[in-house]
């Protein structure tokens, strides 16, 4: 990674949480990639599932992110059956009953552990970026029944120096009135949520000029929804964190990608597999957090798509922070497919890559012209590419099914992360 360089533009807010968000790219990628080794040893030493996964993984051995590519990923869509069958976390919690401070569920269910750590899921630093500051009052509208949501912004705004009113979500005249009562200086919640209780308010006749900044998560943040809260005056930040993982990406007043956590390594890879796509490329983000003494989750598949913005590899953020930036949610890597009866799965598209190294790129589509369901591999390659037929066979070993292939010159298949596609009309 290059060294970080140029000022901020005038207009943008540069004030940082700490001097980590503004290190040196190099020296905060040769501090993470150290911690790697302890990580990997303190894994496999406190929880039942890392010993597992990890028996032949020496930790001494991971030093980079080549060595780390080697490491199993563990995806969020595995967590179900996991913790089914080794309650109540699945055997990657390396805390106990008595040391997590809370558990708490996801859909699913999926259960995940508090970390006993001020602060555990680091929201502090997204909030800071997003305007909060010492002594503000925090509208918190995300639930506290069930899922971490709320205890996460909540633990963030207190290590800020915030006092929090725990709103919660629904009862929509009663968000309105403790606003008006109140005058929080800001609201963190779901980016609609905020959007119901401002109409309230308009339609109550109550006005709610104190409201200033938001940070806003859970959901899909669109443009027209943040120009109509600019509109009112208040400036809305997005964080991007997830109940496994706490913070992965936040965004600053520099709105020029969503900014890396310091407490994460993050990667974006090939959905079915854990190969590093490159700078720009759309794929699944993958995530090691590096503070957690809780839930210390190491290549945890999230499930959803992102890319890396090149340019935040060469140069900071225009608000100063150093970090690498990705563009926010893309959607979802978890493409799996049931055709003829049969699942198809982002892996079994890789396998058929690996088993021909012409091909740069691939891509199954699935249509049903004639309501028949019909395969169809669409791959980029040069003039190497293996022969259609070899491929077909290939198709039909690792699918069980026939397919057809389809060539392509490099760089003619779409860069959105989908690895299968499916075009038959449901319903």
């Amino acid at each position: 990674m290059a060294k970080a360089a140029g000022k901020a533009k005038s207009n943008v807010m540069t004030e940082h949480f700490d001097t980590l968000e503004t290190r040196d790219p190099e020296l905060r990628e040769r501090a993470q990639l150290a911690a790697l080794p302890a990580r990997i040893a303190f894994v496999k030493r406190r929880t039942a599932a890392y010993a597992k996964l990890f028996a032949d993984v020496e930790p001494a051995s991971i030093t980079s992110r080549a060595a780390l590519a080697q490491v199993p990923v563990t995806r969020k869509s595995e967590l179900v059956e996991l913790q089914k069958a080794a309650r109540p976390f699945g055997g990657f919690a390396a805390s106990r009953w008595g040391e997590a401070p809370h558990a708490f569920a996801s859909p699913g269910p999926i259960y995940e552990p508090d970390g006993p750590e001020p602060d555990a899921w680091r929201l502090a630093r997204a909030l800071f970026a997003a305007g909060f500051r010492r002594g503000d009052l925090v509208h918190n509208a995300f639930s506290y029944h069930f899922t971490p949501a709320g205890a996460m912004l909540e633990s963030g705004a207190h290590a800020l120096g915030c006092t929090v009113f725990p709103a919660g979500t629904g009862q929509t005249e009663q968000q309105v009135q403790a606003m008006a009562d109140l005058a929080p200086a800001g609201y963190v919640g779901t980016p609609s949520f905020l959007k119901i209780i401002l109409e309230k308010a308009d339609e109550l006749g109550v006005k709610l000029a104190q409201l200033k900044r938001a940070l806003v998560s859970g959901e899909a943040f669109p443009a027209p929804l943040r120009e109509a809260l600019s509109a009112r005056d208040i400036a809305a930040y997005q964080a991007y964190a997830s109940a496994d993982l706490g913070s992965i990406a936040y965004e600053s007043e520099a709105r020029d990608g969503l900014i890396v956590d310091e407490g994460v390594l993050l990667e974006i890879v090939r959905p079915g597999t854990g190969d590093a796509v490159g700078p720009g490329e759309v794929g699944e983000v993958v995530v090691t957090t590096l503070a957690s003494t809780s839930y210390p989750l190491i290549r945890f598949g999230t499930g959803d798509l992102s890319a890396l913005i090149p340019a935040s590899l060469q140069a900071p953020s225009a608000c100063g922070r150093t970090n690498a930036r990705i563009r926010g949610w893309l959607g979802r890597a978890d493409q799996t497919t049931k055709v003829r009866g049969m699942f198809v799965h982002p892996s079994q598209i890789a396998e058929i890559v690996r088993r021909h190294p012409g091909i740069v790129k691939a891509r199954l589509t699935v249509d049903s012209p004639e309501g028949a369901d019909r395969m169809t591999l669409h791959v980029e390659g040069p003039d190497g590419v293996t022969g259609a037929e070899a491929i077909v066979a290939t198709m039909r070993e690792i699918t069980k099914m026939r397919g057809e292939v389809a060539f392509h010159a490099v760089g003619e298949l779409a860069n959105d992360g989908k690895v299968i596609e499916d075009l038959r009309k449901h319903g």
